[in-house]
């Protein structure tokens, strides 16, 4: 069977600055908290930095040749704040603008619409020196940085994300301290939960006043919370954790408060949440990213892992495709939502150069096939999605992993810098080439 996308679906694929740019401390860039973070020992599994990554910065050129050679439509990439403003406000770094100019310019002549993301993690230590997201002013200063981007790109560039993922920013970096900063303290990490939201507020409202013609969205990392069994006290577990952890940045971004369930959680540990904070954070936006990968399994007891007879990923995370039409079917039905992109999506695998130099990866190739399937269903459900962004286009610096997951549909060589094309990525061109995708052998 061939599912067929409409004709002008945006295929893409998606990057982040700090894994994939390297040049740290080049050009006059500022320190970053990624930067802080990995060169603490002991804070990265494998002992690296992304001192250089894929070294992007300086072969940008050749990456945006090879999205031309796989027929990219987009490309979702992230601005590096302290590359721009290296102590967050103030100091402009002409340097740093300019490269993401001429990358600008090299999308745009290769016909690759360019997708902006603002916020992908990599705070300005001299803000978190102040504080970080946990210090009001760090919101405006956002704001004023989102302004300053606009005015400088919003002529090429159209789409604009505040943030990436603010439940990771706010709970991997400050609940359980795998990700910078490094700090584990639930009222720092609920209170930069509902700073990162005011900050997304304000930074909406900076981009539509810079440039009134761009469209501004923000990108929500989403699992479904799927009962372990059809008994009322599964059920009742499953919604709960659904209520605590994806519906609290859908409900304050799209219906502007808080769960009760979240409320219920905290209870006088709720994060200020000061008089026109949630008429803030609920400005009206051209569209939602949705960033998937897995699915919890929910108990009474607890998560089910592992689940009997799944595949799991490197990261450990079940193959479960369906779950992302269920989860596009459910916030379609609890939302009143902007166009939806799948702005990120992919599986991490170990993979092995062939003897003819090539990376043979099935696994992942199925993972994607199965997973665009399922979105092209939703869609036919009446989910208006628009476009879909492989995670990621490169192997690349994987947080706290280090490089030790590979998730690209590009190999990298680490030591050499070649980027070899596996299979799911020559399978993804002919996707996009056809606009379409078959079931069964690729």
């Amino acid at each position: 069977m061939t599912h067929t996308f409409p004709h002008n679906f945006l295929w893409g694929a998606a990057t982040a600055s700090y894994q994939i740019e390297g040049a740290w401390d080049a050009d006059g860039k500022g320190e970053s908290i990624w930067d802080r973070f990995s060169h603490t020992p002991g804070k990265i599994e494998d002992n690296s930095t992304g001192d250089v990554a894929c070294d992007h910065y300086r072969r940008w050129r050749e990456d945006v040749a090879l999205m031309r050679r796989l027929g990219l439509k987009a490309y979702r990439f992230s601005t590096s704040w302290p590359r721009v403003l290296p102590c967050g406000r103030g100091r402009l770094e002409p340097r740093g603008l300019d490269f993401y100019d001429h990358l600008v310019d090299a999308l745009c002549a290769a016909n690759i619409e360019p997708f902006l993301t603002l916020y992908h993690w990599d705070l300005p230590q001299a803000l978190q020196d102040e504080g970080g997201w946990t210090n009001r002013d760090v919101c405006h200063a956002f704001a004023d940085y989102a302004a300053l981007m606009v005015k400088r790109l919003g002529d090429r560039v159209r789409y604009w994300t505040t943030f990436n993922e603010p439940a990771v920013a706010a709970f991997d970096g400050n609940l359980m301290g795998e990700h910078a900063p490094g700090i584990q303290d639930p009222r720092v990490a609920y209170q930069v939960a509902h700073n990162l939201m005011v900050a997304h507020g304000l930074a909406v409202q900076a981009v539509r006043a810079a440039r009134p013609d761009v469209d501004a969205g923000i990108v929500l990392n989403l699992w479904t919370s799927d009962p372990a069994s059809d008994s009322p006290a599964d059920l009742a577990a499953a919604e709960l954790a659904w209520q605590r952890g994806e519906a609290l940045f859908l409900d304050a971004v799209f219906k502007g408060y808080y769960p009760s369930a979240v409320y219920d959680l905290l209870g006088g540990a709720m994060p200020e949440i000061r008089s026109g904070d949630m008429a803030l954070i609920t400005q009206e936006l051209d569209y939602v990213g949705v960033n998937f990968y897995s699915r919890n399994l929910v108990g009474a007891e607890g998560n089910v892992n592992p689940v009997p007879g799944a595949e799991y990923t490197e990261m450990g995370w079940e193959v479960c495709a369906p779950a992302l039409r269920r989860l596009l079917n459910r916030i379609n039905r609890d939302y009143r939502l902007p166009p939806i992109y799948i702005t990120e999506n992919g599986a991490a695998f170990k993979d092995e150069v062939s003897a003819d130099g090539k990376i043979h990866d099935p696994r992942r190739l199925d993972y994607l096939k199965n997973h665009f399937i399922q979105t092209r269903l939703a869609m036919q459900d009446g989910v208006d999605v628009r476009g879909y962004f492989v995670w990621s286009l490169l192997d690349n610096f994987e947080w706290g992993h280090g490089y030790s997951k590979r998730f690209g549909i590009v190999r990298v060589n680490y030591e050499t810098q070649e980027r070899v094309v596996k299979d799911s990525g020559e399978w993804y061109a002919r996707v996009i080439a056809a606009n379409a995708v078959e079931e069964g052998q690729p």
